[in-house]
């Protein structure tokens, strides 16, 4: 059985202020997204001089190595209970509270790594979190990008937007002992190709338990639309693109207030043509304990999923949406995998 711990940590600084005693954890990575995390502890653990929402971070280690860190936003004490409950949410949240407010605002055409690079450490010179961007690898994507600081473009969704488009990518943060003491935590900015990863096949009732499959047909398109910002004179520019399907004609149409050209709507319709190709089938799993060590299954990555039960027919690969795990207080492990069809995120263009 794995050993748990959750660490108190200086958000700004990294430094560990305390190992805390919790009564159960719950953790999990969101594919291109924070995150979340939340513990249980003693009311009378807590030191109100330096555990606070916005200030302090938790780290979560499994066997020693740190397994996911982000920043407590809340917290709920109950006082007849005598206990305290932690939430907090994963780095990539503290760029939803930074903006690109740098005087004259941004203005950037180079390769998507770069982009990504220039936004983060800009927020490290400004009283960051000192995320580490030296891993950050360049794709031959040229994007640009420009917001006047009227505009105050928020990081965390010039990222997400970077990455939500043909030819995109999947990023993630990884939290790790910054130095050989163990004294103090980092985090980094990673970033992968789409579908660049995998994770060992899974067979309902062999290996995991697939509690359930959704299907959803709602993002189906025989026309995706992206549209850009209004030039002023209500002409926006916009691109279009286009899928064969055997049902009804469908169209999704979406808005992007801040691009100003045609040439950078263009990832943006395909990769909401590549959502619409087909229904998406959405299986969530348990893996059985003791088979597969948890860390093989990261958010993003890819493999088949077998599953042969009446209505539910599936023989196909699947990208791990969101991973979460639950740590009850004896210690016991429960690893809970949500996945989507492949198929919407593989590229159409890769310009």
């Amino acid at each position: 059985m794995p050993e748990f711990e959750i660490l108190q940590v200086d958000a700004k600084t990294g430094n560990v202020v305390a190992t805390l005693p919790v009564t159960g954890i719950t953790y999990g990575e969101t594919l291109n997204a924070a995150g979340t995390a939340s513990v249980g502890m003693p009311l009378d653990a807590a030191d109100p001089e330096t555990l606070a929402p916005g200030r302090s971070a938790l780290v979560v280690t499994r066997d020693g190595v740190p397994d996911w860190g982000g920043i407590v936003w809340t917290a709920s004490a109950d006082l007849a209970g005598g206990t305290l409950t932690l939430n907090a949410s994963g780095w990539h949240s503290y760029y939803s509270a930074r903006y690109l407010d740098m005087a004259g605002g941004y203005n950037g055409k180079t390769d998507q790594a770069l982009l990504l690079r220039a936004w983060i450490d800009y927020a490290n010179a400004n009283g960051g979190i000192n995320t580490d961007t030296s891993r950050l690898t360049t794709t031959g994507h040229i994007r640009a990008r420009k917001w006047g600081f009227a505009e105050f473009k928020n990081i965390a969704e010039a990222i997400n937007e970077l990455a939500d488009e043909d030819g995109g990518f999947d990023f993630r943060y990884e939290t790790y002992w910054a130095d050989a003491k163990r004294t103090r935590i980092g985090n980094r900015l990673l970033k992968d190709s789409r579908v660049s990863r995998t994770f060992p096949m899974l067979t309902h009732l062999t290996d995991a338990d697939v509690s359930q499959v959704a299907y959803d047909g709602s993002k189906l398109a025989t026309t995706a639309v992206a549209f850009g910002a209004d030039m002023g004179t209500g002409v926006k520019p916009y691109h279009v693109t286009s899928n064969v399907l055997d049902g009804p004609k469908l169209t999704q149409v979406v808005t992007y207030s801040d691009l100003k050209a045609t040439a950078d709507l263009i990832p943006k319709a395909a990769a909401l043509g590549a959502v619409g190709r087909q229904v998406i089938a959405i299986p969530t799993l348990h893996l059985y304990p003791g088979v597969y060590d948890p860390a093989a299954f990261v958010v993003g990555s890819y493999g088949s999923v077998n599953v042969d039960s009446g209505y539910v027919r599936l023989l196909e690969e699947f990208v791990i949406a969101e991973r979460r795990i639950d740590v009850d207080v004896n210690g016991t492990e429960t690893v809970t995998l949500s996945l989507a069809s492949k198929e919407v995120f593989v590229s159409g263009d890769s310009s």
